[in-house]
């Protein structure tokens, strides 16, 4: 199964609530909350108040992309509004292990979150505990960006590096995620597709179309890539 979860921080802020509603309706598969500090990432962005609002209008689960500096001082506070899983960046802190056990603790579904530049073996004592790993394919902080090409090779090393180890963890790609990418990055392993401005959040185009129609491609993808093995 591939996972659909649009990105509310490339939605219009003034009809969050309505966005959320449709695309519920249109039946994504997970919202994705990007929380950024201005520290980690220069930018600033969604809040464990903006999470805690929108809670009450779906059932979906809320995944929430921790990129700030010591993310494990805001683990509890994104639990407590409603968070569902939580990524949190490799390079963030210095107590990786601790925090995903934190998440844990808290009965929230855990990730680790790598930046473009980062090596995949800052995974190598964590991952049989990660839920899912979030492979950036931009540089993390603004909407927008250039797929990096180099990122197709690492989302095949990363499910390389998963079945070697025979775990259970997820590959969540986020950054530039569009129909041409998709098509190529389905078939060596990516299940959670984070979707912003390049499929569903277009200018002059009806969010609830755009939806559909990324439901429609994805499952193509599922079944062309079903085929291929």
């Amino acid at each position: 199964m591939v996972l659909i979860g649009p990105s509310l921080m490339c939605a219009d802020q003034g009809i969050l609530r309505d966005s959320v509603e449709t695309l519920d309706d249109c039946g994504v598969d997970y919202f994705h909350f990007d929380v950024m500090d201005g520290v980690f990432v220069p930018n600033y962005s969604l809040s464990a108040d903006t999470v805690k609002d929108l809670r009450k209008y779906t059932k979906k689960p809320f995944d929430v992309h921790l990129m700030v500096q010591n993310p494990e001082r805001y683990i509890d506070q994104f639990v407590d509004a409603g968070a569902d899983l939580i990524s949190i960046h490799a390079e963030s802190t210095n107590h990786l292990h601790r925090a995903i056990d934190r998440i844990h603790a808290r009965g929230a579904r855990a990730g680790v979150a790598i930046n473009p530049a980062t090596s995949l073996h800052v995974l190598d004592y964590v991952l049989e505990m990660t839920h899912y790993v979030c492979l950036m394919t931009v540089n993390p902080g603004f909407s927008g960006q250039t797929f990096i090409s180099g990122m197709y090779e690492k989302v095949e090393g990363l499910k390389a590096k998963i079945d070697r180890e025979k775990t259970d963890t997820q590959i969540q790609v986020d950054g530039n995620i569009g129909l041409n990418t998709i098509s190529k990055i389905v078939p060596l392993g990516a299940t959670m597709l984070v979707c912003g401005t390049s499929c569903l959040f277009q200018a002059n185009s009806d969010l609830s179309s755009s939806a559909i129609k990324l439901r429609v491609f994805v499952q193509e993808q599922i079944r062309l890539n079903n085929e291929r093995m």
